[in-house]
């Protein structure tokens, strides 16, 4: 006698279990993310500036962002004296990530100094614009009339000397034989302004600094323009090509009361790590740059012009492999 075939009934749990086994597996592929690389984690430094300056600031602000973003990311910010002292800290990997003005990046890069060559960039970021802060009733009305006087050039190290000596030679004068250079940054040169211990002090900085502002709170300062020496700066060569003519736009700084908008200069500055960073952690903390850009800049107004379509144009550094699969991914 020939088997007797299974009842039909017997066969109906094994094919509905099976078929939503089927449409599990179909319904959690449908959810799960289309990039499914894990999120980047571990530890990494920021390298910023001065605690009183916009790069600190900022930098505060990105860290708590990337908190959110990528919360197995455990970020260190470091301060330090600006844009050249960040260059070396990212070259010597004592950095992970570093705020630098283009500058001094490619002055870095001119001098041939070690790990030049490996420098990458994840975006441009804002500009920062040179101010030079006198007393209210100083008669200095251009870099010219600094001549003889007490100048608050920079830290050495930082950005802000690095385009004070390129201003003054601008303006003709020797760093060391027509001014008395006090080598401070922010932290000290306006509090050494209002004591009378220096007749002015260059910054370079995103607007508004806040620092700024609340000197002038205290004491009658005021801005002097810088218009007049673009022309100069640009014809000492080639990688002068990074500052741009600007406007000090009077809202900046309502505290110093002045009568009207100062013409300065700016340079943009950007952010960078080293050609061996992991590009899935480059290509998320760029992420978090553009995507922050609106809450950071209710904070720091110079962030608002972090920009989707700007921050490609990273030179003289080129873009990082991680973040330019970033910009790719959100082309349209």
């Amino acid at each position: 006698m020939a088997p007797r075939p299974p009842h039909p009934a017997r066969r109906c749990p094994l094919r509905t279990g099976a078929v939503a086994a089927a449409v599990l597996v179909l319904l959690a592929w449908w959810l799960l993310p289309s990039d499914r690389r894990p999120l980047p984690g571990g530890r990494i430094s920021l390298a910023t500036g001065a605690p009183s300056g916009v790069y600190a600031k900022y930098g505060t602000l990105l860290k708590e962002d990337l908190a959110r973003d990528l919360p197995d990311l455990d970020v260190a910010i470091r301060y330090s004296r600006g844009s050249p002292d960040n260059i070396r800290l990212l070259t010597s990997r004592r950095a992970d990530f570093v705020l630098a003005a283009s500058d001094a990046v490619a002055a870095y890069q001119n001098e041939r100094q070690p790990g030049a060559a490996r420098l990458r960039a994840c975006a441009r970021l804002y500009d920062d614009y040179i101010h030079l802060v006198v007393r209210k009733d100083s008669p200095v009305q251009s870099v010219r009339d600094l001549k003889g006087l007490r100048v608050g050039v920079g830290a050495d190290e930082s950005g802000v000397q690095l385009i004070s000596r390129r201003l003054l030679a601008a303006a003709r004068l020797g760093f060391d034989r027509d001014v008395t250079p006090v080598r401070v940054g922010l932290d000290k040169a306006p509090a050494m302004l209002e004591s009378g211990e220096l007749d002015a002090f260059f910054w370079s900085g995103g607007l508004p600094t806040t620092t700024i502002g609340q000197l002038g709170r205290r004491t009658p300062v005021r801005l002097v323009q810088l218009g007049d020496l673009i022309g100069p700066l640009h014809a000492q060569g080639p990688q002068m090509r990074f500052y741009r003519a600007a406007v000090m736009p009077l809202d900046a700084y309502p505290e110093l009361h002045d009568a009207g908008p100062v013409n300065t200069i700016a340079v943009a500055n950007l952010l960078l790590t080293l050609d061996s960073t992991d590009p899935d952690l480059t290509e998320g903390i760029t992420r978090t740059v553009i995507r922050s850009r609106d809450r950071i800049g209710t904070y720091v107004h110079a962030a608002q012009k972090v920009d989707l379509r700007t921050a490609v144009f990273t030179d003289p550094v080129q873009l990082h492999a991680g973040a330019r699969r970033y910009y790719v991914s959100v082309k349209p």
